[in-house]
């Protein structure tokens, strides 16, 4: 009995275990089973997640095409704005020379310097010409002619500031500035003034001062070799020509009469520009 029980047990016990190795199995068969799909949803997975991302890129590509597209069209927009809305036109800036500094440029110009030319010229950016003469014009209107005078000792401004002068009503000094006229009250042509219109520091310096010394305004002409300390509006420009200083003045003559109500026979524009003598 005790033999027949042993083999029963032992029978049981391989039944057992061989149950258990067919669940063995079966399981390995289902954890393939379940490999072999999560496998392929991995791969389909990766499939349809590099097909978003394409997409994406695609779509990404083509919105930053049309953003560079629009960008570009916004700044030609800019500039034919920019172009119809300057006091003259860009090609009258340009054949003035008013854009030509000179070969030194000072730290109070450089902002203003858009690059140099091959012969070491330095070129004023004519945006921002247009600019400084505007804010420049729009100053210049909030005195009344009788507080203004202009100094210009260089002969190329001479023929303009006078033009500019007989159209505005301002006080011209040309050739000389009689020293002390603005701060020696015992001189017979003593005066006060309000604003003074310098066109060169270095050639007008004794005009400069004087108005320094008595506390009073200033709107100079800077060249790129100029400084301006000492001015409280500048306009920047080639201030050693007289087709550029002709257009300077006849720029602010024109936008102060019409800020000021002001009914002059204002010469054309190519009067002012002209280099023949009268």
């Amino acid at each position: 009995m005790a033999r027949t029980k042993a083999q029963e047990l032992t029978g049981e016990e391989l039944k057992k275990a061989a149950e258990e190795e067919s669940l063995k199995t079966e399981k390995g068969k289902e954890s393939k089973t379940e490999k072999a799909e999560k496998t392929e949803g991995k791969e389909k997975s990766l499939e349809e997640k590099k097909k978003e991302l394409l997409e994406k890129a695609k779509k990404l590509k083509e919105k930053v095409t049309a953003e560079t597209v629009s960008t570009q069209e916004l700044k030609e927009q800019v500039k034919i704005k920019k172009k119809t809305e300057m006091l003259v036109p860009l090609e009258e800036y340009v054949k003035a020379g008013i854009y030509l500094g000179t070969r030194v440029v000072t730290p109070d110009m450089r902002p203003f310097i858009y690059r140099r030319r091959a012969d070491g010229l330095a070129i004023f950016n004519t945006n921002l010409i247009d600019e400084k003469l505007r804010e420049g014009a729009e100053y210049l209107a909030k005195f009344k002619p009788e507080d203004v005078i202009l100094v210009c000792k260089r002969q190329a401004g001479w023929r303009a500031a006078e033009m500019f002068s007989k159209v505005t009503g301002i006080r011209v000094f040309t050739k000389k500035y009689p020293a002390g006229i603005l701060t020696n009250t015992a001189l017979p042509d003593f005066f006060e003034n309000e604003l003074t219109i310098i066109t060169d520091h270095w050639l007008d310096k004794n005009a400069l001062n004087d108005t320094l010394k008595v506390h009073k305004k200033v709107l100079m002409i800077c060249d790129t070799n100029n400084f301006s300390k000492g001015a409280d509006q500048v306009i920047i420009g080639n201030n050693k020509s007289p087709k550029s200083l002709g257009l300077i003045f006849y720029i602010l003559a024109r936008e102060y009469c019409k800020a000021r109500g002001i009914k002059a026979d204002i010469p054309d524009m190519e009067v002012w520009v002209s280099t023949e003598q009268e």
